[in-house]
Parts: C-alpha cells; sequence; structure tokens
C-alpha cells in the first residue's frame, strides 16, 4: 500500500470501535483519522467500516486489514527494536486460541502469566475454526492432535491429556455398568457428531459402537460432557475433570490410544519475540504440574 499512515489508521479505529479513541491513541485530530479512512476506503474501492451512532465495525474487508495491519505493526516494533538495539518489553496485546475443551487448563496460566507481566492484555479466542495465525489472528495457538500445520509455523509439543469412558450414576443406576466393551450390547452413547475429529477416543467410539447406540450427537466437547453427566448415555471426558466428581463412574480407564496430544503452535514471525517467548517459558512450566497429563 502507498500510504501506511491511513492503514495504522483503519487499524486503530478496527481495534477500538471509535475515531475519538484511534485519535487519542495517534495522537492526531478526529478529522484526520476519518480523513485517512475515507481516503483508503476510496483507494481500495471498499468499505472497511459499517458507520453507526455507537462507532465504527469494521466489514469483512476491514477485519481483514485488521488482521494483516496487526501483524505488519508487531513486525515493525520488533524491528525498531532490534535496530535500536533495546530490549523488548512484555506488554500489549496477547493473543491466545485453544480448543474450548481446554479453557479450565489455560485460564488460570495467563491469569497468573498478567500478574507476573501486569502490562499484558490478554485475549483467548476458542472457535471451531482454525485461527490463522500467518495473518496475525492469534500470537499463541494451543491445538490438539499432530494435523497438518503451514510451512512458517514452529510446533512444540505441550502435554498429552488422559481421558476415560464415564456415565452418570443416574445411568448406571438405570441400566447397569458394563464391565468392558464386550458387554456395550444395549448401551446408550454420547459421541461427536464431527466426522473431521482428531479425538482419538472418538474414533475409538465410532470403530467399537454400531451407530445405532450413539443417540446423543453434539460437536462442542462441553456440550458432550454435559450430555453424559445428565445420564444421556456413556462417553468420553478428561480425567482430570472426571476423576474427583462422585457423580460420574468410570467404565473404562484411560488408555495410551486415548490420550490427546496438545501442541504449541506459533508463526515463525512473532515466535522469537519477548512477549511470545515469556508467555511460551510461563505455559509450559505451569503445564509441568497439570494433572492427569503426560
Amino acid at each position: 500500500m502507498e500510504n501506511w499512515d491511513e492503514i495504522r489508521t483503519a487499524y486503530q479505529v478496527a481495534r477500538l470501535g471509535t475515531v475519538s479513541g484511534a485519535a487519542e491513541v495517534l495522537g492526531v485530530h478526529h478529522a484526520t483519522v476519518i480523513r485517512h479512512i475515507d481516503a483508503l476506503e476510496k483507494r481500495l474501492g471498499v468499505k472497511l467500516f459499517q458507520r453507526h451512532a455507537r462507532g465504527y465495525t469494521a466489514t469483512e474487508s476491514g477485519r481483514d486489514l485488521l488482521a494483516v495491519a496487526q501483524t505488519t505493526e508487531e513486525q515493525f516494533a520488533h524491528l525498531v527494536s532490534r535496530i535500536k538495539g533495546q530490549g523488548e518489553t512484555v506488554s500489549g496485546e496477547l493473543v491466545v486460541t485453544s480448543i474450548a475443551g481446554i479453557a479450565d487448563l489455560l485460564t488460570p496460566v495467563m491469569v497468573s502469566f498478567q500478574e507476573k507481566w501486569p502490562d499484558v492484555r490478554v485475549r483467548f479466542l476458542t472457535d471451531m475454526r482454525l485461527f490463522r495465525l500467518d495473518y496475525g489472528e492469534a500470537h499463541v495457538a494451543i491445538r490438539a492432535g499432530n494435523g497438518p500445520e503451514e510451512p512458517d509455523n514452529v510446533v512444540q509439543p505441550l502435554v498429552r491429556v488422559k481421558a476415560g469412558l464415564y456415565g452418570a450414576r443416574s445411568y448406571v443406576e438405570r441400566h447397569g455398568k458394563p464391565a468392558s466393551e464386550a458387554e456395550f450390547g444395549g448401551h446408550r452413547f454420547v459421541c461427536t457428531d464431527a466426522d473431521t475429529t482428531r479425538a482419538p477416543f472418538h474414533r475409538w467410539l465410532w470403530a467399537t459402537v454400531p451407530p445405532e447406540q450413539i443417540v446423543y450427537a453434539a460437536t462442542e466437547a462441553a456440550a458432550l460432557e454435559e450430555a453424559v453427566r445428565q445420564g444421556a448415555g456413556l462417553g468420553f471426558i478428561m480425567t482430570l475433570r472426571a476423576a474427583d466428581d462422585p457423580d460420574l463412574i468410570e467404565i473404562l480407564p484411560p488408555r495410551p490410544e486415548w490420550e490427546s496430544a496438545l501442541r504449541i503452535v506459533t508463526h515463525v514471525d512473532l515466535h522469537r519475540t519477548r512477549k511470545v517467548q515469556a508467555f511460551l517459558a510461563h505455559l509450559k512450566e505451569a503445564a509441568k504440574s497439570w494433572k492427569f497429563c503426560t
């Protein structure tokens, strides 16, 4: 683009949602912000923002610009720091994304990281979709399985999470407790509805149980766990959340082949920044104390 100032202005408007907020951060008059946005939209031939009474909301094109501009600004800041020979500070926004099922593991880690580095603002994103690190959508991703990654991503193992087959006490009182998979006949099961799942225990259940016995399916891990707790059927739950619950009965104990591998993924451009390295060190140290993980 010909004018980085205009892109930087649009980035701040998209991030803050108001012209006045962007003007304050950039140290310019609000009329300058409006002029930059109008000029950039005219040059690109698209609307970057929807204007409304409460401020500016980024359109799809605006969100694309925000992602690229955020990465670019961080890379510029990193470059300037290296050129000046100054150490980077651990501050600003840290965006972490993960599968939703491990939010209870990661939230204490991020809170304690902020206690150590109070100038850090955390955004924790969980979604079914895969966030694009090369577009600057996140600094750090915690992903499950061993799927393919973009060539510019740095992948490191974190832990393996144990899972077992459980049933609610109410279910066992009604239907009994199978002693092994040989006694699965006549029982009801809860399993994911996503045929692309990387969870090894769900793949095992599909291969072991006839489809007609899977009576409750969902896409979200939390929904599946709640269905098991409510007695809909037998299903897999992470051992760290089920082991101390008196209302859950272990049907089959954890097996190595059911363990879910968690990995840390970062983009090569941001991997070596002090903020990311500080968080990775903090995360790896915290993970050593996670129960029922190897």
